[in-house]
């Protein structure tokens, strides 16, 4: 892969979720993290387009919904909210939303861009995509309008929140892990000092890649299996038009299954150089940011170094290790 089209394609990668019955995209490269909804502090004297404050990583953050900006109406959240954690060049806020997706890059010839925008107009383009529209966020307007007040209806938004006991304790135990992880400083100096990661499992350990070899991640696939191939190899999927070779990373790691066998086939679309490989997991989980110093020196191992993040255990798989394995054959199908 040329360097302008490595730019390219991490320019246009975005994570995709739902919020109602649409699908919006955040570009990855202004995304810090994602997380479960933690119990959030609602002052009386918030402004009414802030649903709440998180301490994060030694700032106290904005938490927003960006159905107060659409004129949408807001439904109540639930234990199994997802919220996505961004950054611009001035500050960082959190995003909460209903389902994350996936990530995927945007080829640039389907997006549409937005006619009479301005800097206060959070949606700037379209993506069509499997005959959906995606609507891609512009996260710096997001930032133009904190800064003052949005005309909403009256809702009460602490009510917006789960209020079962069950629920609550959930979240407050998110909220006290976060503070319990270990803090490193976001001052804008440092931030290309940090490497983002997306973690999965195989069974119950945690394992991650660099977001920089990651192309897509489908949390079910079709996979069609082809005779005569080595164990490892899972099969072939379809990705619109293209067939790409899947690895099961338990069978080649030799790692033992000590999990049932489930109908979802979670894969992460891996590239290196040319080539591309899905890696056939257990269980997507989340996106994460850490000071890259961390998690240097892979070395020679399928397995690289082991680290610990929100007092979770990881460990780095050697995707270059991997890929100049002789046993692995990338063909065209």
């Amino acid at each position: 892969m040329s360097n302008n089209n490595y730019i390219e394609q991490k320019k246009n990668t975005h994570l995709y979720f739902k919020i109602g019955n649409s699908t919006y995209a955040v570009n990855t490269a202004n995304i810090l993290e994602i997380m479960k909804l933690p119990a959030l502090d609602y002052p009386q004297k918030l402004p009414n387009n802030i649903v709440g404050l998180l301490k994060y990583n030694n700032f106290v953050i904005n938490i927003i919904d960006i159905r107060f900006y659409l004129n949408i109406e807001v439904q109540k959240y639930n234990v199994n909210s997802d919220l996505i954690i961004v950054k611009t060049d001035e500050t960082i806020f959190g995003i909460i939303t209903d389902k994350i997706i996936g990530i995927m890059p945007f080829e640039s010839s389907m997006v549409d861009t937005i006619p009479f925008v301005d800097n206060k107009t959070i949606i700037d383009s379209l993506y069509k995509y499997n005959q959906e529209t995606v609507f891609i966020i512009n996260i710096y307007s997001i930032e133009n309008l904190l800064k003052g007040q949005v005309e909403t209806a009256n809702i009460n938004i602490p009510e917006l929140f789960p209020q079962d006991t069950a629920s609550k304790e959930i979240m407050q135990k998110r909220t006290a892990a976060l503070s319990d992880k270990s803090g490193f400083s976001l001052m804008s100096q440092e931030l290309h000092t940090k490497k983002k990661l997306i973690s999965f499992n195989l069974n119950n350990d945690n394992y991650c890649i660099p977001l920089d070899f990651v192309k897509e991640v489908l949390k079910d696939t079709a996979i069609t299996n082809v005779p005569g191939t080595p164990d490892f190899i899972e099969g072939i999927m379809n990705l619109r038009g293209d067939y790409i070779t899947v690895l099961n990373v338990k069978t080649f790691l030799n790692v033992q299954s000590s999990t049932q066998l489930s109908d979802k086939r979670p894969v992460i679309i891996v590239k290196y150089n040319e080539m591309e490989l899905a890696f056939l997991i257990d269980k997507i989980n989340e996106l994460f940011e850490i000071p890259e110093e961390q998690i240097n020196n892979a070395g020679d191992s399928y397995l690289g170094k082991e680290f610990i993040y929100n007092s979770v255990p990881y460990t780095m798989i050697n995707v270059e290790k991997i890929f100049t394995d002789k046993r692995i054959i990338v063909a065209d199908m």
